[in-house]
């Protein structure tokens, strides 16, 4: 018997497969949105030397598996080349801080905006837990969030 009707199921099952797959894409979205585990780790301690593989450099650079990574959501004081001794205190601060965080578990390198900096370092947000080592740096004093340009660690 033909249908007089082909044109009505056709729309109804292609209207029944959108919802089926539109639902189905939207628990893949609520997965893939789900907090991910942190995997990244290693033993961090300070730079030295001309080889760098796993170390930290300051409060807002390391190298992580012979790639040099500078924070992409914080500016730390200047370590190598502080302005006033304030800066210098912060900077030796920041660091020991930075290695500590890196140290106490797994952590994410996520990368938002530009891969690389101008001076060829990666950028990247570290993340543990879902929060950005960066902002624990900032709460505790230690960093600021990056805006662009950085501020002066000399003015109390």
């Amino acid at each position: 018997m033909n249908n007089p009707f082909p044109l009505r199921q056709s729309t109804a099952f292609a209207a029944a497969l959108v919802v089926a797959l539109t639902g189905g894409l939207a628990a893949t979205s609520a997965v893939a949105g789900a907090q991910r585990p942190d995997r990244e780790g290693a033993s961090f301690g300070p730079c030295a030397g001309p080889v760098r593989v796993t170390c930290v450099v300051d409060g807002d650079t390391f190298w992580y598996r012979g790639t040099k990574i500078r924070i992409a959501d914080i500016n730390a004081p200047e370590l190598s080349s502080p302005s006033c001794a304030r800066e210098a205190l912060l900077a030796a601060a920041a660091t020991r801080r930075l290695t500590a965080l890196l140290n106490a578990g797994p952590f994410t390198l996520a990368t938002q905006g530009r891969e690389t900096d101008r001076y060829g370092r990666a950028l990247r947000v570290v993340m543990r837990g879902g929060e950005s080592l960066g902002t624990v740096l900032e709460r505790e004093g230690l960093a600021e969030h990056w805006d662009g340009r950085r501020g002066d660690w000399c003015t109390v």
